[in-house]
């Protein structure tokens, strides 16, 4: 991305000029939701700026909202901003969705942009940028020929996935860790 002016005359800046890269982290709710301070602080250790989009259900007792903005040192986005309202974030460098839930998924794939975090993450494939994200979807829904065609679709624009996380306790009845790391190798190596 290069340097340039936005619409509402909010210089933009690219990652060589304004030092570390930005991430945009978009949070869906699940129930792991709550370890996305986890992703933050491993992005921030490996150099990465962070900013966080949330789907609005998300930000209704998913995750530690303040504990998440106190992190980031920025207010967290749920809603559009209106027209003159300055960009509280500059441009991604790359864009991760974790946990990245069925509902989600299937509308990012389909272009039903009805929330900032799903038109973000639509936007972000037509500006090239790298997207990884973390599927948090139980098995009885990933049967679901929608997801399928989601996830393949998805695939064929660039996006990265990790394994998905159904959140299954194993055999001893311990649920799996969430692999939040695992985003962040994703968008390293594209």
């Amino acid at each position: 991305m290069t340097d340039h002016t936005d619409r509402a005359g909010t210089d933009r800046e690219g990652p060589a000029s304004r030092g570390a890269p930005f991430l945009y982290v978009v949070v869906c709710a699940a129930g792991v939701a709550s370890g996305v301070s986890k992703l933050i602080t491993a992005a921030q250790e490996r150099d990465w700026e962070v900013g966080v989009l949330a789907t609005p259900t998300a930000l209704d007792g998913f995750f530690d909202t303040a504990g998440v903005e106190a992190l980031t040192g920025r207010p967290i986005r749920s809603a559009w901003r209106r027209p003159g309202d300055p960009r509280p974030f500059p441009p991604p460098d790359a864009v991760v969705v974790a946990p990245a839930t069925f509902n989600t998924l299937n509308k990012w794939a389909q272009g039903l942009a009805d929330t900032l975090a799903v038109a973000t993450l639509c936007e972000a494939s037509g500006l090239g940028v790298p997207v990884a994200a973390l599927p948090c979807v139980a098995d009885a829904l990933a049967v679901h020929p929608a997801y399928r065609e989601s996830l393949a679709r998805l695939r064929g624009m660039g996006v990265r996935f990790a394994a998905r996380y159904t959140g299954e306790p194993d055999e001893l009845g311990v649920r799996p860790e969430f692999d939040w790391e695992r985003a962040l190798d994703l968008i390293e190596d594209h």
